[in-house]
């Protein structure tokens, strides 16, 4: 099967779903037989991008080499899903604009919603000063401005988010119209 590659960036809250999402489109993508790769950013930070810290320049240049490699596989055909907070829009932007072939998710859900699905009590932890630089608490995140999908997972079902993203790539012509959601 020839495929088209593209870069689909999940961005959102730590808690709001992006992992979530990202292993349930890795099942559909497996099953319809794709080439995907998936940049996890908990993954990506133990790894390509160790020795950064939280600043907004490591967190830039975490996104940064993020894109790199994205840009890589996207250029070689292959579906790359990004599952990273990424909270500035401006370096969502630059590395947008160096792949081209890029479809931003904002996966959506009120602080109060992540928050509360909180597994590794981050949260809890920035709340109580223990982490200094932690996005939504003490850092911003800033919403892309016009993602090509917005996934509300405290309003929706994780199959609706899905949808959402497999209609929107067959959309684009980035996988064949009619493969199973």
């Amino acid at each position: 099967m020839k495929q088209r590659g593209v870069t689909v960036w999940l961005t959102g809250l730590s808690g709001a779903g992006k992992t979530t999402i990202t292993e349930a489109l890795q099942k559909k993508l497996t099953e319809e037989g794709y080439d995907f790769e998936v940049l996890d950013g908990d993954i990506v930070r133990t790894n390509l991008t160790k020795g950064l810290g939280f600043s907004k320049e490591d967190r830039d240049e975490n996104v940064r080499r993020i894109g790199f490699v994205s840009n890589l596989l996207t250029r070689h055909g292959v579906i790359v899903l990004v599952s990273a907070i990424s909270p500035y829009r401006e370096i969502r932007e630059e590395v947008r604009g160096k792949i081209g072939d890029f479809v931003e998710v904002f996966v959506n859900a009120p602080l109060a919603v992540c928050e509360d699905r909180d597994v590794k009590g981050l949260y809890k932890k920035a709340r109580a000063g223990e982490i200094k630089t932690f996005t939504g608490i003490t850092d911003p995140y800033e919403a892309p401005a016009n993602p090509e999908i917005e996934c509300r997972t405290d309003l929706e079902e994780l199959e609706e988010s899905v949808a959402k993203v497999w209609s929107k790539l067959e959309e684009l012509g980035y996988i064949a119209q009619g493969a199973a959601v």
